[in-house]
């Protein structure tokens, strides 16, 4: 069974308006969404194999802050994930080795949410994703037994957990 864990980078800091959009860092809240999204990665006891982060600061910031999480999955900084369209990013799926069991992304919206509603065919979360995917969101979606990664397309994926920082506990 094939896993993607769609993973928005955690919230970035607006305070310095002008710093370029590809080098914003995260906000405090972001630092601590960020966290709770790794503790929570790390209850799950099932790392991905790979990871696939956009270049932005605030991805590999968020990146940082999983990755004791990750256990040994290898990592690729891709600088085409940048504010990547759904396309794009399924393109970059497709180039995904078929005997890789877990691929996680970390990205950008409005790509990622695209992504994720273009693959899930159904799940008990899907209305709640449709609503948002803020930022820290974890879409975990399993792929259908006859879907491999080189031809996934849409409604290949089931929605099996859908996590905001907000269902952790952290009061705002």
């Amino acid at each position: 069974m094939r896993t993607l864990y769609l993973l928005r980078h955690a919230k970035s800091s607006w305070a310095d308006p002008t710093v370029a959009d590809h080098e914003r860092r995260l906000s405090p809240r972001g630092r601590r969404d960020a966290k709770l999204i790794a503790d929570h990665i790390g209850r799950l006891g099932s790392a991905p194999s790979l990871v696939l982060c956009s270049t932005s600061r605030r991805t590999r910031e968020t990146l940082e802050r999983v990755r004791a999480a990750l256990d040994t999955a290898a990592v690729s900084l891709e600088p085409e994930l940048y504010a990547a369209s759904a396309d794009t990013l399924l393109e970059r799926l497709h180039g995904v080795p078929d005997e890789i069991a877990s691929v996680m992304l970390i990205g950008h919206n409005p790509g990622l949410e695209d992504l994720a509603l273009f693959v899930a065919s159904n799940g008990p979360e899907l209305a709640r994703l449709e609503a948002k995917f803020p930022t820290a969101a974890l879409a975990t979606l399993t792929l259908l037994p006859t879907a491999t990664w080189h031809r996934l397309s849409e409604a290949d994926a089931v929605l099996a957990a859908y996590i905001v920082p907000k269902d952790l506990g952290l009061a705002r």
